[in-house]
């Protein structure tokens, strides 16, 4: 990032029809996991962005009508007038910092379970739900095409009385009736609706003209549309239908919110997609074809590229999700010049992954974000020491570098001590494997802040015992060890571990990020954590040695399901001819390894020379348990992040977090916050 650049373009007020947004920074619709069912957490954690300098904050897609019910998942719902106040908390959040609020409405055709509900499905087609689930969409017919322009505009009308600046027809993601209407894949229409582009687009056209009726006097009216779904000939493209698509509706709409689709191209990871900006070549054209403002994504960080967009003429808005929740004060920052303070989006996913599982919001770089409500935590913002004067944070992982940077924000004088010979423990091990660099900045963005601080000591090749760390004299220790991945192989389907004849050389994800090697010959890799690592490995050695992939889960690295990336993990392991064998447990670790089938028990062998285990980790807690066992005279022991519960790099970051702020307060108001959630009211 340049220093000293001219950022002022970023910052110049831009109309969107009747309203008028303060500057060019738009956070777009995107879930989080709250919705209808938590509206304080949501409206707290979009009020926090409209402080943090976002010109508008969206919501996510809200459900107009019971036909389009997206349960299990907690997203927006305007069903009727009932939803209205849960609504106007955001709104009235967001325009107490001066931003406007965008809502995007939706109904999701055969994206909708209606699980809920037990509505019909509707869809442009008579289409198999595009959820794993034994059910069908019935093709619209036009009582439904005219009922569903009933339901948008009145719950367009609802959302203006919600207090919503800007109201969006939403087509994108392969999640919504409008997209489905427009792309051929669903679309088998005869009728005036289907056919010919002009037809498919026939229904987008009414929404927008629809919307604009009821509410364009008062209200923005924005577009968001998936120009490309990035399938080639196979599906639209940018530069053919895509293109034509916006030039047929260019000018109907207030604003054009364009990105890809699918959600998992539009939100990859940064381990499959390191470019910022990566959506320009397929959004460049729209400027070319509307006077109207248009906002586009692509996990965009740097001020620099973000006025180069501007002055280039491929956006109006730099949009964000990602980036504003890895750091809801990024347009503040840049505003006042410190850029060097931005917390960066590693592009992991963390945050899809809390929508996936229907919890509040979480990011790895910014702990507070989803705690807005229930704990009261600000990003920028912290309660200043208490009595105490000094604390000790050994190790300078994840957790022990936060904690650190709190505390010392806090005005503590702070001494961090590391064992190794750098700091960022796990953060800096894992962002050596392929595709994981952009992780490092979890350290990075610690390390400079605590540099700037007077009031804080940093020590690597420190490794402290019990006396070391009582001759101190600090009475206050946080203990951040961290844990290492186990070698006996237990896990959660061998809980009692294996025993080995020691004929087999076994490895440890450890000993591979400390660059150790197997030997050569085949190498298997057995996948029982099934989360992210196991894969990463796998791709790292497949360079090197045949590997075969083993795992009782049906998949390689399941858990990645939820950051929108599996499907590409396993594809790139096929793609390098790695062996890959789902459903089979490890049995035995001998000099020709047995693996079992999960259903059957039925052995197999495994001809390799070696084994890397990925299975459990085990907790360094040895000076927390020596100090613990003595009469310490410390006033505070706290044992924090992976040493107390092995997770997460985002838990890690968490727990660290969350010791520093609780240090020095009230034990039952902190187990309080535990307790806070939003209640149902119990009233028809």
């Amino acid at each position: 990032m340049a220093s000293g650049a001219d950022y002022s373009i970023l910052f110049e007020r831009v109309k969107i029809g009747p309203v008028t947004a303060r500057n060019r920074f738009y956070q777009v619709p995107h879930c989080n996991g709250m919705g209808y069912v938590r509206p304080r957490a949501e409206a707290a954690m979009r009020g926090m962005k409209a402080e943090g300098g976002w010109a508008v904050i969206a919501n996510q897609e809200t459900e107009i009508h019971p036909t389009s019910d997206l349960s299990p998942f907690a997203e927006g719902r305007l069903w009727d007038a009932r939803d209205i106040p849960g609504l106007r908390l955001m709104t009235d959040a967001v325009h107490d910092h001066g931003g406007l609020a965008a809502v995007e409405l939706a109904h999701n055709g055969h994206h909708a379970p209606n699980h809920l509900t037990r509505a019909p499905v509707l869809g442009a087609s008579e289409l198999s739900l595009d959820v794993a689930f034994p059910k069908q969409a019935r093709a619209m017919d036009k009582a439904d095409i005219k009922a569903l322009r009933a339901w948008h505009k009145a719950a367009a009308i609802r959302a203006r009385d919600a207090g919503f600046d800007i109201i969006y027809v939403y087509a994108g993601h392969h999640m919504t009736i409008a997209q489905h209407f427009l792309l051929p894949q669903f679309n088998d229409r005869m009728d005036e609706y289907g056919g010919t582009l002009e037809n498919r687009v026939r229904l987008t056209r009414e929404l927008l003209e629809d919307t604009r009726e009821v509410v364009g006097d008062t209200c923005g009216i924005a577009m968001r549309l998936a120009v490309d779904e990035m399938r080639g000939p196979d599906g639209m493209q940018a530069a053919e239908e895509g293109r034509a698509v916006v030039e047929m509706l260019a000018e109907l709409p207030d604003l054009w919110d364009v990105n890809v689709a699918d959600w998992a191209n539009d939100s990859v990871t940064s381990r499959f997609q390191q470019a910022e900006g990566y959506q320009n070549d397929y959004i460049s054209f729209v400027k070319q074809v509307t006077t109207k403002p248009v906002v586009a994504v692509g996990r965009i960080g740097s001020p620099d590229m973000m006025a180069s967009m501007v002055r280039k003429g491929i956006v109006d808005f730099i949009g964000a999700a990602r980036p504003s929740i890895s750091d809801p004060f990024l347009p503040k920052k840049i505003e006042e010049g410190r850029i060097e303070e931005i917390r960066e989006c590693i592009g992991c996913n963390i945050c899809v992954s809390a929508d996936s599982l229907s919890v509040p919001i979480r990011c790895t770089q910014n702990p507070t974000m989803g705690e807005e409500w229930r704990r009261g935590w600000h990003p920028e913002k912290i309660a200043p020491k208490g009595s105490e004067e000094a604390a000790l944070v050994v190790g300078a992982g994840p957790a022990g570098l936060e904690c650190a940077m709190q505390l010392a924000r806090r005005g503590y004088d702070v001494t961090l001590a590391e064992a190794g010979p750098e700091m960022g423990g796990r953060v800096l091990a894992e962002s050596g494997l392929p595709g994981l660099g952009a992780w490092k900045r979890v350290a990075d963005h610690r390390l400079y802040d605590l540099s700037q601080r007077g009031n804080v000591q940093m020590f690597t090749g420190s490794a402290l015992g019990a006396e070391e760390v009582l001759e101190l004299g600090i009475p206050n220790v946080f203990i951040a060890t961290g844990s290492h991945w186990r070698a006996d192989g237990r896990g959660r389907n061998t809980l009692g571990g294996l025993e080995t004849d020691g004929s087999l050389r076994v490895l440890t994800p450890d000993d591979i990020m400390a660059g150790k090697r197997p030997p050569a010959g085949p190498v298997m890799i057995y996948d029982d954590d099934q989360a992210y690592l196991a894969g990463v490995i796998a791709e790292l050695l497949a360079a090197s040695h045949p590997v075969v992939f083993v795992t009782p889960a049906n998949m390689v690295s399941p858990f990645t399901e939820l950051t929108l990336e599996q499907h590409r993990i396993q594809r790139r392991l096929i793609e390098l001819d790695v062996e890959i064998i789902t459903h089979h447990s490890l049995a035995a670790l001998k000099a020709t390894p047995q693996i079992a089938c999960s259903y059957t028990g039925r052995l197999r062998d495994i001809a390799c020379a070696s084994v890397v285990l990925v299975t459990e980790r085990v907790r360094e807690t040895a000076l927390y348990d020596s100090l613990r066992a003595q009469d310490h005279g410390l006033r505070t022991l706290s044992l924090i992040g992976d040493a107390a519960n092995p997770g997460m790099i985002a838990d890690a970051v968490y727990e660290g977090h969350r010791a520093a702020r609780n240090f020095e307060r009230d034990p039952a108001e902190v187990d309080a916050e535990f307790f806070r959630r939003e209640m149902t009211a119990l009233s028809d």
